[in-house]
């Protein structure tokens, strides 16, 4: 069976003769167009391209729909030109998702300076470490931090999560000088379960050091770590917010992860959604550039 929500990839993507080109063009994730792809494959019982030496080649079956596919996009265009401007407005509810770190110590002050900028859209703001389910519009945006996206979703990559490892400056006066060479005598505040911590804490300077705290919840980490209880992993962009942090010696540490802004396919046209992931992408990328400089400062 033809789904013409697949065509704008299966066209993208004769085009380009790749996944990742049609990706690009089309503001997905290369999971995104290959699912795609396959759906229609599928759908159709029929292959569309064949992979050779310089990229993805149409089979005859591809051959034979390409030039139908060209025809409805044309008509596509057309019915949108006819409605175009109809959702011009920046006006209404944008429900947003992001872990609470995010939202407490850095988005605030940027969702209230778009609220400035568009008194009439609305915001409702839901801070969790829960990843929402985009294609079942439980979120319209979401940010996320991970190393890739698998959903299929519109996702916009903006930078990697710089982390290091931090301690007070007083538990680091206090603790450092008598430590071990490789961390014996010192603190980890650690999340319990997670074996992922443990390859962190195995990968940095201080693998000896004991997990003497169990906290599940990463905000309490900075807080314990403030007020001297230990060390942790925290993006580095804490410096600049608390001066009372120090990022111990040679513990800048990469997890592989980036920050990504999300959202729903059918939503990317709606006039407030896309000012608002405009601005949202702008201002942390901004912000970013600022706290860096300050901390290399």
């Amino acid at each position: 069976m033809l789904n013409w929500k697949q065509m704008p990839y299966f066209i993208a993507v004769a085009r380009s003769g790749s996944l990742r080109a049609a990706a690009d063009e089309l503001n997905a994730t290369h999971a995104t167009v290959r699912n795609h792809i396959e759906t229609l494959e599928a759908g159709l019982g029929v292959q569309l391209f064949r992979r050779s030496k310089s990229g993805l080649e149409l089979t005859s079956a591809g051959q034979t729909l390409l030039p139908d596919a060209l025809d409805a996009e044309k008509l596509l265009v057309k019915a949108g030109d006819g409605v175009r401007g109809l959702d011009r407005q920046a006006s209404g509810l944008i429900r947003i998702s992001l872990d609470p770190m995010l939202g407490h110590f850095l988005m605030a002050p940027i969702f209230a300076e778009f609220c400035k900028i568009y008194p009439d859209v609305e915001l409702e703001v839901r801070l969790t470490y829960e990843i929402e389910d985009i294609n079942r519009l439980e979120t319209d945006v979401s940010i996320r931090n991970a190393a890739e996206i698998s959903d299929d979703v519109v996702a916009r990559k903006l930078f990697p999560t710089d982390s290091a490892v931090y301690a007070s400056r007083e538990y680091v006066d206090t603790h450092l000088a008598k430590a071990g060479s490789k961390g014996e005598g010192l603190s980890w505040i650690g999340y319990g379960d997670v074996p992922e911590q443990q390859v962190w804490i195995d990968q940095s300077p201080f693998p000896k050091g004991e997990i003497r705290h169990r906290v599940a919840d990463p905000e309490m980490h900075l807080h314990l770590v403030r007020a001297g209880g230990g060390m942790t992993f925290l993006p580095v962009w804490f410096e600049e917010l608390f001066p009372e942090l120090r990022r111990m010696s040679h513990s800048d540490f990469t997890n592989n992860r980036f920050t990504w802004i999300l959202l729903h396919e059918d939503l990317r046209r709606v006039a407030r959604i896309r000012f608002f992931v405009d601005y949202l992408a702008n201002a942390l990328l901004d912000v970013r550039a600022q706290l860096r400089k300050r901390i290399i400062r």
